[in-house]
């Protein structure tokens, strides 16, 4: 499995980390009034609390795993993003089998890449702008991470919408260019290819147990 850029990877790395497909409802359909400033303060506020977290020399690694996993769960839209990633499989799977995948998939995502956050913990997310993206109530939030190291600085393009109880969730990122859910995706379908679904979510387990 590909350990380069992948949603997972990315929205974690550069500050905690999903992909397009909602369907707004009726009453989000509109531009947001405010140009998407409300969802540029969200991501801003999203990634002062994970460089927090990752700056705080107190945290151990287990720390930082269980706060990122809370992150993770309450500000992207986990369920559409384990459902984009598999799309082309959803027909084949059970519920079994979906359940468990579903299960694995946020414990996954975190464990497998916190051990490479902390050399981010000296950089700072910056918002550039706020797009709002079609007429649905989604906004690209573009930041740039810049590491106090010299390293290069990270563009990225943060996919955000609103849930029906206006919630802001994070459902896709961009990174230098490279649409992270496809990304992902693709991993995902070579694995599923290679080694059948169930052997995906045994790797998936089998990530966090190591």
């Amino acid at each position: 499995m590909s350990r380069t850029l992948s949603i997972a990877a990315a929205s974690l790395a550069i500050a905690c980390l999903a992909p397009a497909g909602f369907v707004a409802s009726p009453a989000l359909a509109a531009a947001p009034a405010d140009n998407g400033k409300a969802a540029g303060a969200f991501v801003d506020n999203l990634a002062d609390r994970a460089y927090a977290v990752l700056r705080d020399k107190t945290n151990d690694k287990a720390t930082v795993r269980a706060t990122f996993r809370t992150l993770l769960k309450q500000n992207f839209a986990i369920e559409e993003i384990g459902n984009k990633l598999i799309r082309r499989h959803s027909r084949n799977v059970s519920k079994a089998q979906y359940q468990a995948y579903m299960a694995a998939f946020p414990d996954y995502v975190v464990d497998t890449y916190t051990d490479n956050l902390f050399e981010f913990a000296n950089s700072d997310l910056r918002i550039v702008r706020t797009l709002p993206r079609g007429t649905n109530g989604n906004v690209d939030v573009y930041t740039r991470v810049v590491r106090n190291d010299g390293a290069q600085p990270i563009d990225a393009i943060w996919s955000v919408r609103q849930d029906p109880g206006g919630k802001y969730l994070i459902t896709n990122l961009t990174v230098a260019g490279v649409n992270l859910s496809l990304t992902q995706e693709a991993d995902f379908n070579a694995y599923i290819a290679k080694n059948g679904f169930d052997a995906l979510v045994k790797f998936m387990r089998e990530k966090k147990a190591a």
